[in-house]
């Protein structure tokens, strides 16, 4: 049923037998409810001229109506005309003079504005202010669901597809919407391209195209990509910024009582639309879908493209995004350090004149007086501002505010720390009552066969003081372990890794690797032997395998990203040496050990779901991989490696881990993540190196500020 009426199921629309038609759960009767209630709260005003257009509310409550008593071309019409209307943004105006000193200059250049805007901003979205449930309509992409029906029921399926499809992606949990989709997979003559979001922000798709492209290795269109998101974000910046200047809302009925003077009116009306473009900064992260926006999303562009840059060989631009980033987070010792070593490539004369980019600067300057203002508003009158940014200087905020804000964190932690006490010595009494059969449970689901001879377990998660971790030994023999190390060597001098052998984790090591697709494609090309290439190819499998039955997996694992790589400690560079060879993190989620959370959110590689890192020597100082909690530095257990040892474990926030500093000779393993999503698997390339050109290698460092560590797939731990 679509609103009370049946659609016919599988004739004439190339639908199978017993599939479920597209629905809408609006029926006729709220449909007419909401149409005569909008409606009924649009009064016309008659001293006012006819406006040009009708704004988005009037267009919505006549889609409605016409969805009630089934009239879908009109539906299609008034619905796409609202959708279009919501969409038009007041024009900023001309910029005038700064404001003057003096009242009657400065209220000169107001009335100014004020004629500018009332001349040239479109009149339908002036002249009504949608109420936050039809903004809310809207955001939930509404109008798309009564689109979908309406387009089916005249016969255009590509673009009832399209639409439901756009609805789908801002309401991912609809039933009936999911039900649609897969009832429009299964008709005749609908194309792949037909799912098209018609609702996706320009910004956000370059984005995410970048994101894509930096991920594959191929820098340049993500270079492309991703300059073209940031053109796109100002632009949806100026148009959500604009439309913040409206007329003053007085939350429900607050009106009736408001009584300001003339400076506390402007003051409260001017505060509220400060706050309204600093919400621009979460409106423009935010995805459909989603219930978080990405953090700190205008800076990760730079973060991004200072690595990406790097690896195309311009270090004018690399500095450029580093030196921008670092306008936002100027402590993040990660960026400093890799400004310094670019910088040093390039050259102190030619490095020191290139500077942040100039409308950045200005961004962030206009940010954080915005700030200040609304910041100052809620020191002196009690008006709440939360602050969208995490990069915000702690001096921008006034030193009583932050004693006050101090104080309530400490006070919630207290309150925090008393309930996780209480709710420990609960935990405490029912583990105590189960612990035996959990524990045995657990250990024999992870206790599968090894399935390969002279294979064994020397550490189990008991022994490890986790979760889903295992050690074991003589996964490969020492013959296999020096032929795989002269592997890396070899890969190395033919031009793999990174520029000048350089490690983006530390300046006191170096390191270079060779990915097993690049290994087979130079064994191809006789630059190394093609011998060592598969068997580097058979020993990744030979791990795998193992994974898969000792966690007693239910479904396949398949590879995410395999990396042979060799740390080697830099002599003159070991003195009081503090630093880690891999600070502590999670692969796929971004560790915050102050909060002690992860949060499981790009740039992390969130469908990495298990790990295994298989040592080839043990003739080194230092290097021991680790485990902690989630405070990055409770250490609970250690493995040294040593050939042929492997250790597994689920990529999770259950397993925080990092490297300790290589303080003498070479350390070489071979990386392993896995997914259990075959969409995210490597294989598919690998398996076809033989048949395809080469590519180009590509870092793909990222940069987590929340912990200041460079997260490297390409990085063996």
């Amino acid at each position: 049923m679509v609103g009370g009426v049946a659609l016919p199921g599988g004739r004439g629309y190339g639908g199978g037998g017993g599939a479920l038609p597209p629905v809408l759960s609006v029926s006729p009767r709220s449909a007419m409810a909401l149409a005569a209630l909008l409606l009924l709260l649009l009064a016309p005003c008659a001293a006012e001229p006819p406006e040009p257009a009708e704004p988005p509310d009037v267009l919505f409550a006549a889609g409605s109506e016409a969805y009630a008593r089934g009239d879908w071309p009109a539906v299609i019409l008034h619905m796409e005309r609202a959708l279009r209307a919501r969409g038009t943004a007041w024009p900023a105006g001309e910029p005038g003079p700064p404001p003057a000193l003096r009242d009657l200059l400065f209220f000169q250049q107001l009335l100014r504005r004020a004629a500018c805007l009332r001349a040239c901003a479109p009149a339908p979205p002036s002249r009504y202010l949608l109420s936050e449930e039809l903004e809310l309509e809207f955001r939930k992409r509404s109008p798309y669901n009564y689109l979908q029906v309406a387009y089916f029921k005249i016969h255009k399926i590509d673009k009832a597809v399209a639409a439901a499809h756009t609805f789908f992606v801002g309401n991912p949990d609809h039933v009936e919407m999911r039900q649609n989709l897969e009832y429009y997979q299964m008709m005749a003559g609908v194309k792949e391209s037909d799912f098209t979001d018609l609702e996706a922000k320009p910004h956000m798709h370059e984005f995410r195209l970048g994101v894509k492209f930096y991920t594959e290795e191929q820098p340049q269109p993500a270079i492309l990509h991703l300059e073209k998101a940031l053109e796109e974000y100002f632009v949806a910046d100026t148009e959500c910024r604009a439309l913040c200047e409206g007329p003053y809302d007085y939350e429900g009925y607050n009106y009736l009582e408001y009584n300001a003077d003339l400076v506390q009116a402007i003051t409260d009306h001017y505060g509220q639309v400060l706050s309204c473009k600093q919400s621009c900064v979460t409106e423009l992260a935010s995805q459909p879908g989603r219930d978080k926006p990405i953090e700190d999303f205008l800076p990760s562009h730079f973060n991004y493209l200072q690595f990406a840059y790097y690896n195309s060989g311009n270090y004018e631009k690399a500095i450029e995004c580093a030196k921008t980033y670092l306008l936002f987070f100027p402590n993040d010792e990660v960026m400093n350090q890799n400004l310094a070593y670019y910088t040093a490539v390039l050259g102190e004369r030619l490095a020191a004149p290139i500077g942040p980019r100039e409308n950045i600067q200005v961004y962030r300057q206009r940010s954080l007086l915005e700030k200040e203002l609304l910041f100052f508003s809620y020191d002196a009158f009690g008006i709440p501002f939360v602050d969208p940014d995490t990069w915000t200087p702690e001096e921008v905020i006034p030193k009583r505010l932050r004693e006050k804000q101090k104080v309530e964190r400490e006070t919630a932690a207290r309150i925090s720390e008393e309930i996780g006490n209480l709710m420990k010595e609960i935990e405490t009494l029912v583990e105590e009552k189960t612990k035996e059969s959990v524990d045995m449970s657990k250990f024999v689901r992870e206790g599968g066969p090894l399935l390969y001879d002279g294979l064994s377990v020397t550490m189990n998660s008991r022994l490890l003081n986790g979760s889903q971790r295992v050690v074991v030994d003589g996964v490969i023999s020492e013959e296999e372990c020096v032929e795989l190390q002269k592997l890396t060597n070899a890969a190395a001098s033919a031009g793999d890794g990174y520029r000048g052998k350089t490690s983006p984790h530390t300046p006191s090591e170096t390191f270079y690797g060779v990915t097993v697709y690049k290994a087979l494609k130079l064994g191809q090309e006789g630059k190394v032997s093609m011998h060592s290439a598969r068997l580097y190819y058979n020993v990744t499998e030979k791990v795998r395998h193992m994974m898969e039955s000792y966690f007693r997996l239910d479904t396949p694992l398949y590879f995410s990203y395999s990396h042979l790589v060799c740390r080697t400690a830099i002599e003159d560079k070991q003195a009081d040496r503090t630093d880690s060879s891999h600070a502590v993190h999670v692969d796929n989620c971004i560790l915050n050990a102050e909060a002690m959370v992860c949060v499981k959110e790009p740039p992390a590689y969130t469908f990495r779901d298990y790990s295994a890192i298989l040592y080839l020597n043990g003739d080194f100082e230092g290097g021991a991989f680790y485990f902690t909690e989630l405070d990055a530095t409770t250490v609970t257990a250690e493995v040294q490696p040593q050939c042929g040892r492997a250790v597994g474990f689920s990529s999770g926030s259950e397993n925080p881990h990092g490297v300790k500093a290589v303080t003498k000779g070479q350390r070489c393993a071979i990386a392993l993540w896995f997914t259990l999503d075959p969409r995210h698997s490597e294989r598919v390339t690998v398996d076809s190196a033989l048949y395809s050109p080469l590519r180009t290698s590509f870092g793909r460092c990222l940069v987590s500020t929340a912990v200041l560590v460079l997260l490297c797939p390409a990085t063996a731990l």
